[in-house]
């Protein structure tokens, strides 16, 4: 208030501009509607106002339902999924470079060549006898 008793008015004024890119902000996905609210000091109904204006995803009279933190758990849950899998795929490159060195040494150390070729013949294996 002035000394003169009349009131200062505090009222923000916001540019289209300014409007489209917290909407554009919000359907990216970059920010909620209740981030940009704490971190403008800006109503929620006010921003909600502006995406059913500018926004070209919704509608007037379309209700917009936010799940908290849905979108940072899912998000979590699928980098725990990654590293699991990327963990599985180590454990089995390592079983496979196993597998083949074991292969390697049965071919230096008994003459067994465990990597067939197609056209290999077969092996004779052990050899029938004519019973009389």
């Amino acid at each position: 208030m002035l000394k003169t008793g009349k009131r200062i008015n505090s009222q923000r004024r916001f540019s289209e501009e300014f409007k489209r890119k917290l909407v554009d902000d919000y359907e990216k996905g970059i920010m909620s509607v209740a981030q940009m609210e704490r971190f403008y000091n800006i109503r929620n109904g006010l921003i909600y106002n502006w995406i059913y204006k500018y926004s070209t995803y919704n509608e007037k009279n379309v209700r917009i339902v936010e799940m908290k933190d849905s979108q940072t758990n899912k998000l979590k849950e699928l980098e725990v999924k990654v590293k699991e899998l990327e963990r599985a795929v180590g454990q089995k490159q390592i079983m496979i470079d196993y597998l083949e060195k074991m292969i390697d040494l049965a071919k230096e150390n008994y003459s067994i060549d465990i990597k067939k070729n197609s056209n290999t013949p077969h092996s004779g294996g052990s050899k029938t006898t004519d019973k009389l």
